[in-house]
């Protein structure tokens, strides 16, 4: 049995969750399935997998084995579509991560114009949380709003202009005290998400001073859903703090309004990120191509719904 072809097998298995959906991807029987993986492990000399009737679960080895099978896949699909030239049709499946809200309501459009132009390439749209690793994972492409380290990955800027940003709807603050300062907000009740801090908000240090600011507080409720939050904050139930593009729609038709704006902290860029050299894979340069004036052009529009900046 061909190696490679049995490492495709066993990755689908993995993405799928079990070996009938891996069989159903590949259009092969549960049986050739079956086998492909037995003849890995007889090659690792290991168990890669515990199966159970229903589901599959990767054994120590096997999450190992995994990484390594990913990249050997990716280099192999990298080397083939170099070796067909750099004006080969884009064609495959395209890999794109990115978090919930900003891959729905930003990305996802423009990852529908661009199935149009190139009805070749299947995208798998990941909405994650967290920061993927793009090799282990098998990722092509990441949106990624924040500060980038260094590292040998190709980063491409699409905004910039990306805050952490306090918000409340106009019924709620004409029926509590004014939001002056960072300070205030322990008087008022707290909307938080598990990504921007659950019992406390770090402001930059005040005028004068080097020493950030950290408000502590006893939230009214606590989601791990950035439409739950929104939806809480425009409801009247209290502040939120949220990213500008989460909330520009509802700060532009003033359901919401944007507090503290003397004291929020830098705006912090977007990119999409590939891993280096997946650029010369037609698929993944065609999308570049496409995505980012769109990005670009999206993000500016979201950053001046999000308000002007006050006096």
């Amino acid at each position: 049995m061909d190696r490679i072809e049995a490492m495709r097998v066993f990755i689908a298995a993995l993405d799928e969750g079990s070996l009938a959906g891996a069989g159903r991807q590949l259009g092969r029987s549960p049986a050739a399935v079956s086998r492909a993986i037995a003849f890995l492990e007889q090659q690792v000399g290991a168990a890669l997998l515990h199966r159970t009737t229903r589901t599959i679960k990767l054994s120590e080895i096997g999450e190992r084995y995994a990484v390594a099978c990913r990249r050997v896949l990716v280099d192999l699909q990298e080397a083939e579509a170099v070796a067909g030239g750099e004006h080969a049709a884009p064609r495959g499946t395209l890999t794109i991560t990115a978090p919930p809200i900003s891959g729905e309501e930003i990305l996802r459009p423009i990852i529908d114009a661009y199935l149009d132009t190139f009805p070749a390439v299947t995208v798998n749209l990941v909405l994650l949380d967290r920061n993927a690793n793009l090799v282990e994972e098998g990722i092509d492409v990441a949106l990624r709003v924040a500060e980038l380290p260094d590292s040998s990955q190709m980063a491409v800027r699409v905004g910039g202009n990306v805050k952490r940003v306090v918000v409340a709807s106009p019924r709620y603050l004409a029926q509590h005290p004014r939001i002056d300062e960072p300070a205030d907000l322990a008087q008022h009740r707290i909307v938080t998400t598990t990504h921007f801090g659950r019992d406390a908000w770090v402001f930059p240090p005040a005028a004068g001073s080097s020493i950030a600011r950290s408000v502590q507080f006893k939230p009214c409720l606590i989601v791990n859903s950035v439409r739950a939050a929104l939806g809480a904050a425009v409801g009247g139930l209290g502040v939120t703090r949220l990213y500008t593009y989460h909330v520009a729609e509802r700060v532009h038709d003033g359901s919401l309004q944007r507090l503290l704006q003397h004291a929020e902290p830098p705006a912090m860029p977007v990119h999409l990120l590939t891993p280096q050299g997946r650029p010369s894979v037609p698929k993944v340069r065609a999308f570049l191509d496409f995505a980012v004036p769109r990005l670009r052009a999206e993000f500016a529009r979201l950053s001046s719904e999000a308000g002007p900046l006050e006096p």
